[in-house]
């Protein structure tokens, strides 16, 4: 079972083609929903040295920095094995 944690969004990588599929939209209505409710669902994230490398909630993570945050809710999980 994936254990919540809070991670530091200064920490998180986003990949380039992960970042191209952005949309400003989305993170308008994320951030007035998190203003009213919270952030609902963690992000995931894989560690890659000291750093982490975002897996899912490229939206959620931007909406979070539009706020100030400086930290986010989210899974750490593991690199895809192939």
């Amino acid at each position: 079972m994936l254990k919540r944690e809070n991670f530091p969004i200064a920490d998180i990588y986003v990949p380039v083609k992960r970042r191209a599929t952005l949309d400003p939209k989305k993170v308008d209505e994320l951030v007035a929903s998190m203003l009213k409710d919270g952030q609902q669902t963690p992000i995931m994230v894989r560690p890659d040295g000291a750093r982490f490398v975002l897996v899912e909630g490229l939206h959620r993570l931007e909406a979070c920095k539009k706020l100030g945050d400086t930290v986010i809710a989210g899974y750490r999980v593991d690199a895809r094995k192939h």
